[in-house]
């Protein structure tokens, strides 16, 4: 199917890039990166050229998000990833909830219930359905995903949690899009290759004083085991002279830099009203058009940041973005590959023009009526 199919030159965006991690790049970062030439790319992450621009990611971060300086912006190789075992050894004492709607909110409960020594609890619905996450008895930690990456699922509300519990945010694929106000989280985390436009491997974690405090008491206790690659006190001692809990690639943070400054020009307000409007488009169409239905059932949980679209099953959603990848005009739109759903993926990230994704919708139309 669509093996023959042409697309209309004026139906092509600007920019082939919709997929969801990684993702768009701005090329004009990669300029300007090289433009730094001999002083920064090859350098030591613990002399000043990079320790400034630690710093320079740190407070882009803490002016976004309007933070105090109460507030620890962290950050380490391994992404989020590393980051579930790392919290799950270093910052849950007894017991974690966690609030699970895909893939990646599932990965999270896993890691944790894998810790002998803590009980994880899992609260969780089918993949597709929403999730409003609640304070648990006996849960000291609470795990929310703001963004679920594989679904498209996003957080309609939080939890205020008390002295006692920790509030933790994945915030990965929403984080600076998607709507939380993150004073009111003790741990939110993302890597920077969605919303903020640079590449993987990073993690950056925005921790409160609480979780600050909870972090440095079980790294001070010498009968828990913690890999030296996951110590919360080294990161955050780290963290706090300008540096990355380990060398870090540069490229990484400099695209992270310049993304920040981009988004910080604008305001958070605007990136989640430029989502808005984007996901209203999305869904709009899919609306719309008969062949078409959105994933998320719920309009209340359905991304900003991820918009997951149905297929009518006799059209073929791999084999259009095939033909789509291989003329060159669209990158990156199947669906989630452990879901198996004959469904688009489509990545709403600040990144991404309103005008390109405008195009998409009518490009993805035009193809699909040329087979009914």
């Amino acid at each position: 199917m669509f093996e023959n199919y042409e697309a209309p030159s004026e139906l092509k965006p600007a920019d082939p890039r919709f997929g969801c991690g990684p993702s768009l790049v701005p090329t004009a970062y990669l300029k300007s990166l090289a433009e730094t030439g001999v002083e920064l790319m090859g350098t030591s992450h613990r002399k000043p050229a990079v320790k400034n621009l630690v710093r320079d990611v740190q407070e882009g971060i803490r002016t976004y998000f309007n933070l105090s300086t109460d507030y620890t912006i962290a950050m380490g190789n391994g992404g989020a990833t590393l980051l579930f075992d790392m919290m799950g050894l270093g910052m849950v004492e007894k017991s974690s909830a966690h609030f699970t709607c895909g893939e990646f909110s599932e990965k999270w409960y896993k890691s944790h219930n894998a810790i002998p020594w803590i009980e994880a609890k899992k609260h969780g619905v089918d993949f597709g359905m929403g999730v409003t996450p609640t304070n648990v008895e006996g849960a000291d930690y609470i795990a929310t995903t703001l963004n679920e990456t594989s679904t498209g699922v996003m957080i309609d509300a939080f939890p205020t949690v008390d002295d006692n519990t920790i509030l933790a945010v994945d915030a990965t694929s929403g984080g600076a899009q998607c709507p939380c106000d993150v004073t009111k989280t003790d741990a939110y985390f993302f890597s920077p290759q969605k919303v903020f436009a640079s590449d993987g491997g990073l993690f950056v974690s925005v921790l409160s004083q609480k979780a600050r405090e909870r972090a440095l008491k079980i790294a001070a206790d010498s009968s828990r085991y913690i890999p030296g690659i996951m110590d919360w006190k080294t990161c955050i001692e780290n963290s706090d002279k300008n540096q990355t809990y380990n060398t870090p690639a540069i490229a990484t943070l400099w695209m992270l830099n310049e993304q920040l400054k981009v988004m910080n020009k604008a305001g958070y307000a605007e990136v989640q009203a430029n989502g808005r409007r984007k996901a209203d488009h999305i869904y709009n169409w899919a609306n719309e058009k008969p062949y078409l239905s959105c994933f998320i059932e719920e309009e209340k949980y359905r991304s900003t940041a991820v918009a997951t679209i149905n297929l009518d099953d006799k059209i073929s959603a791999p084999d259009l973005c095939k033909r789509l990848h291989d003329l060159g005009y669209v990158y990156g739109i199947e669906s989630y590959r452990k879901l198996g759903k004959n469904q688009f993926r489509i990545a709403l990230f600040y990144n991404i023009a309103e005008e390109d994704i405008q195009k998409l919708t009518k490009l993805l139309s035009h193809a699909i009526e040329s087979e009914l």
